[in-house]
């Protein structure tokens, strides 16, 4: 898998990559929603390693992944964004605010989606933690559109801690896409609620097993 990242264009090996990794384990994912084909930032929700794998998968755009530098480590799905040019956080470096603006810029210049996990780590309780402000001063700063996109359950497919697999499949929802407001500080937040929402209302329709294994 590694030697396509070298012989295919991107974004092509990377697509290849996470379509070959969700074959691996089996998880087929059901699309709700209409994705923009102007979206510029995808904002998702963070269960679970496998989530990089899935929404480069519901989407065709080549996506710039804004992500914590141990994440790129990962087995496997580390190799998602690892290869590719995207974007490591480290959170302990006084520059990297600016580095982030700088390299977002470069992304956007190139007709890449920034993408980022606004929660800044995984949480496998369904409840999501708040947004930090990064993506908010990103999207800001470039007057960027935005989509948020909700996974539903990748924590019980596959769970950081339990370090198993459980095959099924996976919702994944596009929410309205909005232009970010500077004058609105509380977008953001506001955001953190609707995705929230819409998390809440799918997992109440899932099998009684899931709710209970990620709960």
């Amino acid at each position: 898998m590694i030697t396509t990242f070298y012989l295919l264009p991107k974004p092509y090996a990377v697509k290849f990559s996470a379509w070959f990794i969700r074959f691996l384990v089996f998880i087929p994912v059901e699309v709700r929603g209409n994705p923009d084909p102007d979206a510029q930032m995808f904002l998702i929700n963070h269960q679970s390693d496998i989530d990089i794998g899935v929404m480069e998968t519901i989407t065709d755009k080549d996506l710039a992944w804004v992500a914590k530098k141990e994440l790129f480590n990962v087995p496997f799905f580390g190799l998602v964004v690892r290869l590719p040019k995207d974007i490591a956080l480290e959170r302990e470096s006084k520059t990297s605010l600016v580095k982030l603006i700088k390299e977002c810029k470069d992304r956007l210049d190139h007709g890449r989606v920034i993408t980022i996990f606004p929660e800044g780590t995984r949480t496998e309780s369904g409840k999501m933690k708040p947004f930090k402000a990064g993506a908010k001063m990103v999207a800001d700063k470039f007057n960027l559109k935005v989509q948020p996109v909700v996974l539903v359950a990748t924590a019980w497919h596959f769970s950081n801690k339990r370090k198993d697999f459980k095959p099924g499949t996976i919702t994944a929802i596009y929410l309205d896409s909005f232009v970010a407001d500077k004058s609105n500080p509380e977008w953001l937040n506001e955001t953190h609620d609707a995705m929230q929402h819409a998390y809440d209302e799918a997992l109440s329709n899932l099998p009684k097993y899931h709710k209970r294994r990620i709960s």
